[in-house]
């Protein structure tokens, strides 16, 4: 291995979760290694484990570097759409003109629900992750809502989990493949908005 360009420890850290994030997301959390992630980063695992104090550190870090970058494109997906009934319709453009470039929380939400089982930490920060994306989904829906974007009798809480199930299924589909087409996701799309907007 060559020497390890000399980073701030800030970027050092940005540059070892961008590496690490595509490997889980490829891999699980027990398969991939620390050696492994080094390897891809350019460093040594000691220089890897001064910044992240063990792989599940590293993992749950990963967590929320995915999280951030799909907040950030929900964010300016909102602020571009003037309509407010058209905020969610935006939100999942984003997810769809992103998805194959970036690691979407979904991933990692399928794939850590089977080490969940075993890992108390893992489990916790995982409810606590899916908690804050709902969060987030949920204040979106209130706020279109208020300004007349979105039927009143809808129960924002209730539609963000629905809209978060949306993207789970989304990710199970590009998973397996031709569980459901670009149509068929495009008519359930369709149609929960128009739920959404109290026309069906």
């Amino acid at each position: 291995m060559s020497p390890a360009v000399r980073l701030p420890a800030a970027e050092r850290r940005q540059s070892l979760l961008e590496t690490a994030l595509p490997i889980f997301a490829a891999g699980s959390y027990h398969s991939v290694t620390t050696a492994e992630i080094a390897r891809a980063a350019g460093v040594s695992e000691p220089v890897l484990y001064r910044h992240f104090p063990s792989k599940r550190a590293l993992y749950l870090a990963c967590f929320d570097e995915a999280w951030l970058g799909l907040r950030e494109s929900w964010e300016s997906a909102v602020a571009e759409a003037d309509d407010p009934a058209l905020w969610i319709r935006a939100m999942r453009g984003a997810v769809l003109s992103i998805k194959d470039d970036v690691v979407l929380p979904s991933t990692l939400w399928i794939q850590a629900l089977a080490e969940a089982g075993d890992d108390d930490v893992i489990r916790d920060h995982l409810r606590a992750h899916m908690t804050a994306v709902h969060a987030f989904v949920r204040d979106v829906i209130a706020r279109a809502q208020a300004a007349g974007g979105i039927a009143r009798e809808r129960d924002p809480a209730a539609e963000a989990w629905i809209f978060l199930a949306g993207g789970l299924l989304l990710t199970v589909a590009d998973r397996l493949g031709v569980l459901l087409g670009e149509g068929e996701l495009a008519g359930i799309a369709a149609s929960r908005l128009l739920r959404l907007a109290g026309r069906a």
